[in-house]
C-alpha cells in the first residue's frame, strides 16, 4: 500500500514519513516536487545510517502525490489547509483522507495553547464537508512530531482514531498500529475528532510546564 503524505516535508510529515517507511510505500508530497524529492532522499539517509530496512520513498507535487496514493494524509498548518485541498477534489475522490490537523490558536497570532475552532466543529469536519467525495478519517494530532523523529525508541502515545466510515477507520487504525509503540483507538464517527483536536494544546501546555521534549496520551483499561 501507498501513503501519501502532504505537507510531508513539515516536520510532522517527516516524522510519520520515517515511522511509516518501514512497512509502506510512502509518497512526500510538497507545493514544489523539488522540496519533497530532497525530503525524501533525507528520510532515506536517515533511515539506512541507522540500518533500519524501508520501502520506496518517493518525493512528488501535491497533485501527483495525491493521485499515486491510497492513503492520503494531509500534514499541513491549520492555516493552509483549504487552500491545499481545493484544487485535488478529483484527485482524492473516493479515497482515505487522514486529517491530522489542530486549529491551535498561534495562526492568528495567540498562545499555542488555545484554539480558534472552525464553524463545522473540528479541522476534520471542516475537510470532509469540503471534501464530500472522500472518506476523511481524524488521528495522530497528539502525538509530537519530536517523538516521531527519534527512531531509536518507540512512540509511547495512543493514536485516537475517528471517522465515520467504518472500513477506512480500521485501515487507518491498522497504518497506527505498524508503528511500534503506537495503539490505535477507535473513538467513534468524525464528530469526536473535535475533543481529540484540543487534547493537543493541553499537550503542548505540559510540555512547557514540565521541559518535555513531547507528551503523549494512553487510554487505560483497554486490552488490544
Amino acid at each position: 500500500m501507498k501513503i501519501a503524505i502532504l505537507g510531508g516535508t513539515g516536520d510532522q510529515g517527516f516524522g510519520l514519513a520515517l515511522r511509516l517507511a518501514k512497512k509502506y510505500e510512502i509518497i512526500i508530497g510538497s507545493r514544489k516536487r523539488e522540496k519533497a524529492e530532497e525530503s525524501a532522499e533525507n528520510i532515506k539517509k536517515i533511515l539506512s545510517s541507522k540500518g533500519i530496512p524501508y520501502r520506496d520513498v518517493v518525493g512528488m507535487e501535491n497533485r501527483d502525490a495525491s493521485q499515486e496514493g491510497d492513503i492520503v494524509i494531509l500534514s499541513v498548518p491549520y492555516q493552509h489547509t483549504l487552500s491545499t485541498i481545493k484544487d485535488l477534489k478529483e484527485e482524492l475522490k473516493g479515497k482515505i483522507v487522514v486529517s491530522i490537523g489542530v486549529p491551535l490558536a498561534g495562526v492568528i497570532g495567540d498562545k499555542p495553547t488555545r484554539v480558534v475552532l472552525p464553524p463545522q466543529g473540528s479541522v476534520a469536519q471542516m475537510v470532509q464537508e469540503y471534501l464530500k467525495d472522500s472518506k476523511v478519517v481524524s488521528a495522530f494530532q497528539n502525538v509530537s512530531a519530536k517523538v516521531l523523529e527519534c527512531i531509536d525508541e518507540p512512540v509511547d502515545c495512543d493514536i485516537l482514531v475517528c471517522g465515520d466510515d467504518e472500513e477506512s477507520k480500521r485501515k487507518v487504525i491498522e497504518v497506527v498500529n505498524s508503528i511500534e509503540g503506537c495503539r490505535g483507538i477507535d473513538c467513534g464517527g468524525l464528530e469526536m475528532s473535535r475533543y481529540v483536536e484540543q487534547i493537543t494544546p493541553l499537550l503542548i501546555g505540559l510540555n512547557i510546564k514540565y521541559k518535555l521534549k513531547g507528551s503523549g496520551i494512553r487510554i487505560t483499561g483497554l486490552r488490544r
